[in-house]
């Protein structure tokens, strides 16, 4: 039986575009595993972060199910209660967790959701949400002594990467690079695990330090940077460790390599609070002399209906009577103010007055389950190239930079797949309409399990 029978490779963020089109004939590993198995965009959860997404398709469950809408979600009803989300709060088995019931050994690194670390059939490496290698971070904990032999200078992230040290992060990501490509070869030669899966959150970080230098599309382009190849170089070392992983697969391993999301120019932000302020909605005991975020403002919570937050798309939540402290909205007026909030706001426009695509979801339409404390509408912004931006004192509805510092790009909804099972090859095939929930459908298929019920996805054929 080759080992392992099935390796996944996960590049957080990395964009079907370049890979696809732009960078092919640069990158051939990733290009002959296209051309021996079958490839295509793959759309993405809504929203297309990270945090829930690499879930969401290790689950095949949608963020409703889960209840994590986001990096940060709402504890509870208070109006500061916003907290990250860490693996705890997946209440689903992934597919290691599946594969280990049926027996297989698995080896899983870095994926997002897996902070802290759980006991598995194998080994685990915790994901960037692990503050340090000084708290638990592996399971067995054994296993972070022995990484730490091997790598003293070990990384759980690229610390501030979203900063102006260009040259600093550029080092950052090509160790984080490294050592989790090491580490998944080094685990593969030791454990000769039958499942291995490893995600790069590198690509992701290089999105964000440096598409403005290699992008002439970006409203804040540098020509001529030094940095105009950054992204470039990073797919093709990526490509690289690609290759040199698979040598030390079997040439009957099934390899998948996927991304959560994609990525694009990060246009500008619409100041989410500001603009709801404008329209009555959001009312403030005073107006802030400085650019602070909401929970730091005085809220007239009284006075308000809705308010928002910030980020890669814009959560809104009501202040409903009987729901959140001091609720405004009556429950019978709640679908009304919906569809009215919906209307407005896909009359935004851009800064020089043209008309913004739109598209604004209420939870309950576009989820299996809503669980948790969802928003009441999410709003994506041109599908993403433009951010929410969650603070107030801008006296602006529109923001050049994001709010939280130095910021190149935003995330694209459709990440992308690329799939060889040598057992069954097929030459090359474009996938149509592929989705980031049909990868557990598709594995457990694959290998003969009988996946959960409720799954939601479709097996690829």
């Amino acid at each position: 039986m080759p080992t392992p029978r099935l390796i996944i490779i996960g590049l957080d963020c990395m964009e079907p575009s370049l890979v696809f089109e732009q960078w092919r004939e640069d990158l051939p590993n990733l290009s002959r595993l296209m051309a021996q198995g079958m490839y295509g965009r793959m759309e993405s959860s809504i929203p297309a972060i990270t945090v829930p997404a690499w879930s969401c398709m290790m689950t095949g469950r949608d963020p409703g199910e889960l209840g994590i809408y986001g990096f940060r979600n709402r504890r509870d009803r208070d109006y500061h209660s916003m907290a990250i989300s860490d693996g705890r709060a997946v209440k689903f088995p992934r597919l290691w967790d599946i594969l280990g019931e049926a027996g297989w050994s698995v080896a899983v690194l870095s994926v997002p959701g897996t902070s802290p670390p759980y006991a598995v059939n194998g080994s685990l490496l915790s994901c960037f949400l692990t503050p340090s290698t000084e708290v638990p971070f592996t399971y067995p904990p054994e296993l972070g002594d022995q990484i730490k032999a091997w790598m003293p200078d070990f990384m759980m992230d690229v610390p501030n990467f979203r900063s102006d040290e260009k040259d600093r992060i550029l080092g950052n990501l090509y160790s984080l690079c490294d050592q989790r490509f090491t580490l998944a070869e080094k685990l593969i030669n030791r454990d000769q695990p039958d499942f291995l899966m490893l995600v790069d959150m590198g690509v992701d970080r290089l999105h964000h330090a440096f598409w403005k230098p290699m992008d002439p599309r970006h409203p804040q382009y540098e020509a001529d940077s030094p940095f105009a190849t950054a992204i470039h170089d990073y797919y093709v070392h990526v490509d690289k460790r690609v290759g040199e992983l698979l040598t030390h697969c079997d040439d009957e391993t099934a390899v998948l390599v996927v991304s959560d999301h994609g990525a694009q120019p990060l246009m500008g932000g619409i100041c989410i609070n500001e603009w709801l302020i404008a329209q009555g909605y959001l009312t403030l005991k005073e107006s802030p002399d400085q650019v602070i975020p909401l929970d730091q403002a005085a809220v007239d919570w009284g006075q308000t209906q809705v308010w928002g937050a910030g980020g890669y798309y814009a959560r809104i939540f009501f202040n409903v009577k009987g729901r959140e402290p001091e609720g405004t909205v009556a429950m019978a007026d709640y679908d009304a103010l919906r569809q009215e909030l919906t209307e407005k706001l896909k009359t935004l426009t851009d800064p020089s007055g043209n008309p913004l695509p739109i598209k604004v979801f209420k939870p309950q339409d576009i989820y299996q389950k809503v669980r948790g404390r969802a928003p009441d509408l999410i709003v994506y912004f041109d599908d993403l190239a433009w951010r929410s931006v969650g603070s107030v004192g801008l006296n602006s509805l529109y923001a050049v930079e994001n709010d939280t510092g130095p910021d190149d790009a935003n995330h694209a909804p459709f990440g992308l797949a690329i799939f060889h099972d040598p057992a069954q090859p097929q030459n090359g095939r474009v996938m149509e309409s592929a989705q980031l929930y049909d990868v557990l459908p598709t594995l457990l298929r694959r290998y003969g399990i009988t996946p959960p019920d409720g799954l939601r996805g479709n097996v690829w054929e």
